[in-house]
């Protein structure tokens, strides 16, 4: 008896733990009352706690916010990026950036998932990197990091036969976090084979949500970075009225301090930290084999737009430069960055996305770009001058016709001069 006793005192509390954290993760808890606060913080977060949840996205599509997706170059919080420009001028939306460094097309597919019912029928801004337009695409690890287990659930649990459906679970099939559960497993694949998941199936992956959701309610507001003070800091640098005449002047005067240490246009601090002395000349000529032109991200971004027309939402693109001095220096070739826009400007307008900023043309121009590939002072400001009023005005309602050719190997290695050939 002593020694059952000694055993309940060293590991009964983990026991009662265990057992308390399970309820709480599997009771219906109210949990979820989000404040303004918190709202401003996670729409600058980019926090992957907010990225893979739906709880604080629910809240803010529900209110003024708009999701503007991407990857790394929405880091980039200059007093002239997006959220600044919003929160300064007191406009009538404020971004919420969702995406960092590797997230792609279909990490995007599934953090959309979850949130249908807020964003029906509004708006979206989308920045399509050329660079993730790679002969592989999406890498397992980048996907892997940006995986929700809860996003591809809500869709497992709600998706219906359709070319995008079994090409969506083929995709996640193919990355290690689809199969990282045996049942999601085995419930994907019947969805890849255009069957249906079995009761079984359904009633586990319902549990798993619930206990998802539960840790999304609980924990998505827990380290949020501190990007708020970086926007109220870049507003103090604005002028007082939004004036394009003025905030272009205010631009480059910010880009002349902010490039002093270098020839290439690049951000004094990135230029020190990533490029300075010896590290540079291993660079030289580095991207001449570059080729954004081949690759399966174009049925990623085609998977993506087939949740843009089930949302019936209306998506401004933007598609941006390259610093011209940079792909000099390293060999990258603008003729076929223009033909990697020109095939992606295809695919959209063909099919009904009608809203393309292409901006690639403005590789020459001084202070568009922060450093070698993202945006900054008046890259951005050229971009507001699309965005603004795409937001702030009435858009007719788009019509959609998704064309299944652009899942096909086809259309990913299609020379662009040949888009029409099909």
């Amino acid at each position: 008896m002593k020694s059952r006793k000694k055993l309940w005192l060293i590991f009964g509390p983990v026991i009662i733990a265990a057992v308390l954290v399970w309820g709480i993760l599997l009771l219906p808890l109210n949990h979820r009352r989000v404040t303004n606060t918190d709202l401003k913080r996670s729409a600058v977060s980019l926090s992957t706690n907010v990225y893979h949840g739906t709880m604080l996205k629910q809240a803010a599509f529900s209110k003024n916010y708009v999701p503007f997706m991407g990857s790394s170059e929405l880091l980039r919080m200059d007093p002239l990026h997006p959220s600044v420009l919003a929160a300064k001028y007191r406009r009538s939306y404020q971004p919420f950036l969702l995406g960092s460094a590797g997230s792609q097309s279909l990490n995007h597919f599934f953090a959309l998932q979850g949130v249908h019912r807020q964003l029906q029928g509004k708006k979206i801004v989308f920045i399509i990197s050329p660079q993730w337009f790679t002969k592989h695409g999406q890498t397992p690890d980048a996907f892997g990091y940006f995986y929700s287990p809860l996003q591809a659930i809500d869709w497992l649990l709600t998706a219906k036969d359709s070319a995008s459906t079994r090409y969506a679970a083929n995709r996640l099939l193919s990355m290690p976090s689809g199969q990282s559960s045996s049942v999601m497993a085995n419930a994907l694949q019947k969805v890849a084979d255009g069957q249906k998941i079995s009761h079984s199936e359904r009633l586990f992956l319902e549990y798993r949500r619930r206990m998802l959701r539960n840790e999304d309610a609980l924990f998505s507001k827990i380290k949020l970075d501190r990007h708020w003070e970086r926007v109220k800091k870049g507003e103090r640098q604005l002028p007082t009225k939004d004036s394009n005449q003025m905030l272009t002047t205010t631009a480059i005067q910010l880009a002349q301090k902010h490039t002093s240490n270098n020839d290439l246009g690049i951000d004094n601090h990135f230029y020190a930290q990533r490029l300075r002395g010896s590290r540079i000349n291993a660079l030289r000529g580095s991207q001449k084999h570059f080729d954004y032109r081949y690759s399966p991200e174009y049925s990623d971004l085609e998977l993506l737009l087939s949740e843009f027309k089930q949302m019936h939402t209306n998506v401004l693109f933007v598609i941006p430069p390259i610093n011209q001095k940079w792909s000099r220096y390293t060999g990258l070739s603008l003729p076929m960055l223009k033909q990697t826009a020109s095939k992606l400007k295809y695919q959209l307008n063909s099919q009904g996305f009608n809203h393309v900023l292409d901006m690639t043309s403005d590789s020459r121009d001084d202070y568009m770009m922060e450093d070698t590939i993202h945006l900054g002072w008046l890259g951005w400001l050229k971009m507001d001058e699309a965005v603004k009023p795409f937001l702030t005005q009435p858009q007719a309602q788009p019509h959609y016709h998704l064309k299944s050719y652009f899942y096909t190997k086809n259309w990913q290695q299609a020379l662009p001069q040949k888009e029409g050939s099909h």
